[in-house]
């Protein structure tokens, strides 16, 4: 999908759409931020929240990287108590998550990925790959890269949430037994390829995680939640071995300014899990206010 750079100066109005109407939206009750968004010097929108999300496909690849790159990563750019959950072997987690967003509250059609790193915040006690499998209240994720193709969209979580969307293009669609996407420099040039098999074992996922950003210099957590099947494929083997090659190129970084903080990252190439959905629902959030004083405990 080609970026779209242009903003609607009305909002898209959309909230009647059946494709809204399911019991896992029924859990949630819209409402307004305190303030309309501004967008441009002209053009401000009252969205609802949580925005939601139906008919989503979803294509996500999850890879064990390097530990030490990641903490610094986290470190720098959310907060040095913030650390990455830690897998065997001197690596943590990066999870590229691949939406085709065909319906959304308020807003156009649009493709993202979303480059997050499973993470810790201020836990003394961080036993490896726990965190991942069950209920950790101060469990959640760092986005690292959020390519979408709507300027809109950046706009909104650039300002919202403090998340590093970019505009930028971004293709997914099957090819053979795979779901491939590929994310373009504003040159032209692919930058980041991702193919996830289509085929798995069915697995039923409803889940709610936090999402952990800084926005203006304060930290914020933001809930998402997502309901769908996936066909899933895992390779446990990996949490026990280093530097794998897959049978086929299953990610592929190039030398773009982009890709810098991938390649950066030293992401093995063969995934430890991948999962596809089509038919996903999904919403997300404004950032918590309940969570600020326990975030301001983390400079005492």
């Amino acid at each position: 999908m080609k970026p779209t750079k242009d903003i609607p100066i009305t909002m898209l109005d959309n909230g009647g759409s059946p494709v809204f109407k399911n019991d896992f939206f029924e859990r949630f009750t819209l409402r307004k931020a305190a303030r309309p968004l501004q967008l441009t010097d002209r053009i401000s929108k009252d969205y609802l929240f949580p925005t939601f999300y139906g008919d989503v496909t979803c294509a996500i690849a999850i890879f064990l990287c390097s530990y030490n790159k990641a903490e610094v990563l986290v470190a720098e750019r959310l907060h040095p108590k913030i650390k990455p959950v830690r897998i065997s072997r001197g690596r943590a987690i990066i999870a590229f998550s691949c939406y085709e967003y065909k319906n959304v509250m308020n807003v156009p059609p649009y493709n993202e990925i979303a480059m997050a790193v499973p993470v810790m915040v201020n836990a003394a006690f961080r036993p490896p790959l726990l965190p991942m499998i069950m209920k950790f209240s101060r469990f959640g994720y760092y986005i690292a890269g959020m390519p979408v193709t709507s300027r809109e969209n950046q706009i909104r979580g650039n300002r919202i949430w403090g998340l590093p969307k970019v505009t930028q293009r971004i293709d997914i669609e099957k090819k053979g037994s795979d779901c491939v996407t590929t994310a373009y420099e504003n040159s032209g040039e692919p930058y980041l390829t991702l193919r996830v098999p289509v085929n798995g074992t069915a697995a039923e996922f409803d889940e709610t995680s936090s999402l952990y950003s800084r926005l203006d210099g304060k930290l914020l957590r933001s809930e998402t939640n997502f309901r769908a099947v996936f066909n899933v494929n895992k390779r446990m083997d990996l949490l026990f071995r280093k530097g794998v090659k897959p049978d086929r190129a299953c990610i592929e970084i190039g030398r773009g300014g982009s890709a810098k903080l991938l390649r950066d990252l030293e992401i093995e190439e063969q995934p430890f899990q991948t999962r596809y959905a089509e038919h996903m629902s999904s919403c997300f959030d404004l950032p918590s206010e309940k969570t600020q004083n326990w975030f301001e405990k983390l400079n005492g």
